[in-house]
């Protein structure tokens, strides 16, 4: 198949749109681009995890350069998109790419299947202009970011780092950009640390409370000082690390009821001034000295990563204002993303994409001219790194 070169991202973009994609379940997005990158000599191998009812497609790809020590640079993404939400309420049908007012629509345009076939065409180009670079390339691709991220990004990195892979550059395709395209890299991302509280009290009627030990009233005092504490300052990268409750759950549903316990799901997004030990250790001190009865699970889901200004984000930020006169500002705000797993195998790691307004959303879209630029951005950073 030959691909018109004003052409072929769009033309990539609106294919893998069409694939009904929703976590964790790929839909032959991963053979189409396998089938793209074979001929041009990457060896691409299926890396699938999980359990056979529910399995999870993860695509490992590489192409070796001519100098065996010279850099490896990885294009990451995802080809999972999150569920469309009711289909009646999208303008046209969420998985028909659809173009229209100058955007292209359907589920995953913006996160993250232009990006995808943007570094896809990207080393098509790339390969036929430098047929025998330097050094190497590779995509990492899976079908679990949007769902647990269990059998995704960090398995085919633990199996990467038992294979002794080196990897030197990755560029995640998340859509980071926020008002226009290459105004905004994230070169890191804050860690996340949720944790479960239960704080046991006694059952009891409401109407004889000294029978009683109403959780909720043991609770509300350390909860207020927990609402007040500066964990950390941040640092010239990173917010100040936040700890927000998402959900209080007590009560037997009756109204005459003192309930037994009281469950708090919270969670810290934190910079990397904290860890999770200090940040456990002073939360369990609060609870000591209310002198509460509690049980506490955490959960660990991302460690906070970060990428200094250096050769990768110089490249970015150079090839960003080639291509849109943009000067791309350095953020590590919002959620996790797969960069937290190819972090602990990759020294640098950032995250570059289109517009991401509309992510999620019902009629997520991006716009057609935005989709050549993103691809001549990562054919700019191939040609700096590793031509």
């Amino acid at each position: 198949m030959t691909h018109s070169a004003d052409h072929a991202a769009l033309a990539l973009t609106r294919a893998l749109i069409s694939c009904p994609s929703t976590t964790p379940d790929d839909q032959g997005a991963q053979h189409m681009l396998a089938r793209r990158l074979a001929p041009l000599g990457f060896n691409c191998e299926p890396m699938p995890f999980g359990p056979a009812h529910s399995q999870v497609s993860n695509l490992w790809a590489i192409r070796p350069g001519v100098q065996q020590d010279a850099p490896v640079l990885v294009f990451a993404g995802h080809t999972d998109v999150v569920p469309t939400g009711p289909v009646d309420h999208w303008t046209s049908p969420p998985f028909t790419p659809t173009e229209r007012n100058g955007n292209l629509y359907g589920r995953g345009a913006a996160d993250m299947k232009t990006s995808i076939a943007a570094f896809t065409v990207a080393c098509e180009e790339f390969l036929a202009k430098h047929p025998r670079p330097a050094g190497s390339i590779a995509l990492l691709i899976t079908s679990d970011e949007e769902g647990p991220a269990t059998d995704g990004t960090v398995k085919v990195c633990e199996a990467l780092k038992q294979r002794g892979q080196r990897l030197d550059y990755c560029i995640v395709g998340e859509p980071s950009s926020t008002s226009q395209l290459g105004d905004m890299i994230k070169n890191g991302r804050r860690g996340s640390l949720g944790g479960i509280l239960t704080v046991h009290g006694i059952q009891g009627h409401i109407a004889y409370p000294h029978l009683a030990r109403n959780p909720i009233h043991l609770l509300a005092p350390a909860l207020a000082e927990l609402v007040t504490i500066q964990w950390d300052q941040g640092n010239d990268f990173f917010p100040p690390t936040s700890w927000q409750v998402s959900n209080i759950h007590a009560g037997t549903g009756a109204s005459n009821v003192i309930p037994g316990d009281v469950v708090v799901d919270f969670n810290f997004r934190f910079s990397t001034e904290s860890t999770p030990e200090s940040l456990k250790e002073r939360l369990a001190a609060i609870l000591e000295k209310h002198a509460l009865d509690y049980d506490l699970q955490w959960t660990l889901s991302g460690m906070p990563f970060l990428t200094p200004p250096g050769a990768l984000v110089e490249a970015m930020q150079a090839s960003i204002k080639t291509h849109t006169g943009l000067d791309a500002e350095l953020s590590t705000s919002g959620g996790t993303s797969d960069g937290r797993f190819i972090a602990a195998i990759c020294p640098q790691v950032v995250e570059f994409g289109p517009v991401n307004a509309s992510i999620h959303k019902i009629d997520e879209h991006v716009a057609v001219a935005d989709i050549d630029p993103l691809k001549n951005i990562y054919l700019g950073v191939l040609e700096r790194l590793i031509a």
